[in-house]
């Protein structure tokens, strides 16, 4: 169902909560947290569809804001419950003139209460986003550097306005990489790592962030190519005095691990989608702390 509100305020929008979940016999008693989505510059509706996938495991209520083009100050809304909000009930805030300039004014009276905040920016990574309006209410920010024109620069400036609580999807987008090769590792006699080489899609913050974490966990020197015509990563090798240590993914489904002194084998390793990597982020709302040092890493070693 979805309720539309043009010419609104936010104690309207609030009574039409009441009384959709008076009508429908939706709860709140089962949200965990506010999810609250700055859509400028980005697609509302990939990003609404993104965060209802992600709500099914982590029922919230999901606030967008998306800026009108309006040049007079006004406030459209509409409000999607039932099968329109995936597991959560979905507010639209389109906020054009003078009203786009106040988002977390706009976003307070429509917060559940003592819940977590959690603030994404699908596009357009802010310069610092603690110190953004948004950023100051919300425990856990989370940005996705992947669609950033110079990625390498805007993990430079997110390094040097880290605060505990944020977080990037290109980080995510690498978890399974770094399991497989911690865990293929650990099974080498010597782990002494001397270099990494790292190859995959041009312009990856991932590549990046994944160099930057095994050159300050392992100390090793890191090598990393490029190609126009892959999407993700495609192979890491470690190199050791027992031998390489690779993993391939050249299909970007299945990945073939290979290491000294023992058969290679094939796992499935599919690039994780939008939707994985929002839902990991929900589903740890406390400090992602080696984030934080692999993102300062990076900045003291690019």
């Amino acid at each position: 169902m979805i309720i539309d509100l043009p010419g609104t305020t936010t104690s309207e929008i609030q009574r039409a909560l009441v009384e959709s979940r008076k009508e429908g016999g939706v709860v709140t008693l089962g949200r965990v947290m506010t999810l609250v989505i700055d859509a400028t510059g980005a697609d509302a509706e990939d990003a609404i569809a993104t965060a209802n996938v992600a709500s099914r495991e982590h029922p919230c209520r999901i606030i967008v804001i998306s800026p009108g083009s309006a040049e007079e100050a006004r406030l459209d809304a509409e409000i999607r419950v039932g099968g329109d909000a995936g597991a959560s009930e979905v507010v639209v805030l389109r906020p054009s003139g003078q009203q786009a300039k106040h988002e977390d004014t706009l976003v307070t009276p429509l917060l559940l209460p003592d819940a977590p905040i959690v603030v994404w920016w699908p596009a357009g990574v802010p310069s610092d986003t603690s110190r953004t309006g948004l950023g100051k209410i919300a425990q856990r920010r989370i940005t996705d550097t992947k669609g950033e024109p110079s990625p390498a620069d805007t993990l430079r400036g997110l390094a040097a306005c880290y605060r505990a609580g944020d977080t990037d999807l290109a980080w995510s987008r690498v978890t399974s990489w770094r399991a497989l090769l911690a865990s293929a590792l650990e099974q080498v006699p010597d782990q002494h790592v001397t270099k990494a080489r790292i190859h995959g899609d041009t312009n990856s913050p991932s590549i990046l962030l994944l160099g930057a974490w095994l050159r300050d966990r392992l100390g090793c020197e890191i090598e990393a190519t490029y190609d126009d015509a892959v999407k993700g990563l495609q192979h890491i090798v470690l190199e050791t005095e027992s031998g390489e240590i690779g993993i391939f993914r050249p299909d970007g489904h299945n990945a073939t691990i290979e290491q000294p002194d023992q058969p290679s084998h094939t796992i499935a390793l599919p690039a994780r989608s939008l939707n994985e990597c929002l839902a990991e982020e929900l589903r740890r709302l406390d400090d992602d702390e080696v984030y934080g040092e692999v993102l300062a890493a990076f900045a003291a070693g690019a």
